[in-house]
């Protein structure tokens, strides 16, 4: 015997719509799992042999692999584009040491280093807005709204207009610059902890300060000074070479791992300060840890490629809706970022014929479109 609809029961005593149960002691539409007990999203329990238990979701690894090969793709097109073009496979087989001495010059030499920036900060740029975005678990709390783009620029341009500094320098001072920026971002911002909103609006008031500053400089440095700055600032990764890409590869490869080993306590704290404390998360400690963390990241990238725009606020946006995992994704937003850079690369190479475009302008372009579609939507949905 079956009842009614919205509460009733249904054949072999199943539960009808809006909370019943389907086929096979499935529970139906609107929260309910899928087929066989399943839940809707493909996660999975793995268990190493020493008995460590790990979750697993399927959907996350699928985007990570197919990002991954996205990046590899548009980077062996990357290297081999340029005044002389060389083929893909012939790319490859330089790579592997078995190309003519013409090719290995042009591709171990001129193209790789700018490809392995590219990769780099567009990784770090990744990582760097997806832990700003948790921490003040606000979509617009990236780098480039917080003003830490701007301090390393500050930096920059001190070393050039006043010093007239090396291009070592130059980075040396743009990673200063981007690490006294957050510091003092953190300090004003904290009252008994620091909160996302509070966090924001200091940061784009900071911003507001320190993008008053560099137009102060610009206009104290000479003709030729103050090219280089524009150069500078505007993005680029033009003439980058191995000395950009070992201290770069160096910083990632400590950070990286440090955040991803943190990633579980920053999901809690998504959850709130309260709630992450009594699960046992020392919150202002993790939250200082991972702020650090994501400032030397976003520093190194600006020091290494200038002050490459929306990257960092784009890509893990966009890495979260393709996954469709909560949590910060930290993994699928650095791979996003990646490719994001060097497919913008790409673009600012080809697109344009002869006129080669740096690679700031077609991501300040594209992410200013995407910024604008991402406040309307937001706008639509109340939470602005």
């Amino acid at each position: 015997m079956k009842t009614a609809k919205n509460g009733q029961t249904a054949k072999n005593g199943q539960t009808a719509k809006n909370g019943q149960t389907a086929k096979n002691g499935q529970t139906a539409k609107n929260g309910q799992g899928a087929k066989y007990g399943q839940t809707a999203k493909s996660n999975r329990a793995v268990r190493t042999p020493g008995g460590l238990s790990l979750r697993l979701d399927v959907r996350a690894v699928v985007v990570v692999a197919l990002l991954l090969l996205l990046a590899l793709a548009a980077s062996v097109l990357l290297i081999g584009t340029g005044d002389f073009d060389i083929p893909a496979v012939d790319v490859l087989k330089t790579l592997v040491g078995q190309g003519n001495a013409g090719q290995e010059f042009i591709v171990n030499e001129l193209r790789l280093p700018r490809v392995l920036v590219g990769l780099l900060v567009g990784g770090a740029l990744g990582v760097g807005g997806a832990l700003f975005q948790a921490i003040s678990r606000n979509p617009l709390g990236s780098p480039d709204v917080l003003g830490l783009g701007q301090g390393a620029t500050a930096g920059a341009l001190i070393m050039i207009v006043l010093f007239s500094g090396s291009s070592a320098q130059v980075t040396v001072g743009a990673l200063v610059g981007g690490l006294v920026t957050g510091l003092a971002i953190y300090l004003l911002a904290w009252k008994r902890g620091v909160h996302g909103y509070r966090l924001v609006l200091v940061g784009i008031g900071v911003s507001a300060i320190v993008t008053a500053v560099n137009g102060y400089l610009l206009t104290r440095a000479d003709i030729v000074d103050a090219s280089r700055a524009v150069v500078w600032m505007t993005g680029s990764l033009n003439g980058r070479d191995w000395d950009q890409v070992w201290p770069l590869l160096a910083l990632c490869a400590v950070l990286v791992p440090l955040v991803l080993t943190n990633g579980r306590a920053l999901r809690m704290m998504e959850m709130g300060d309260d709630v992450s404390y009594a699960l046992g998360v020392r919150v202002e400690r993790v939250r200082a840890l991972l702020m650090v963390t994501a400032v030397l990241l976003t520093a190194a990238a600006t020091a290494a490629a200038g002050p490459v725009g929306f990257v960092a606020l784009t890509a893990p946006q966009l890495a979260r809706r393709l996954t469709r995992s909560p949590g910060p994704n930290l993994l699928p937003s650095l791979c996003m970022g990646a490719a994001l850079l060097v497919g913008a690369d790409f673009v600012s190479q080809r697109a344009f014929g002869a006129d080669q475009l740096p690679v700031g302008v077609v991501t300040g372009v594209l992410g200013g479109v995407y910024l604008l579609w991402l406040l309307v939507t937001e706008r639509k949905a109340g939470r602005i």
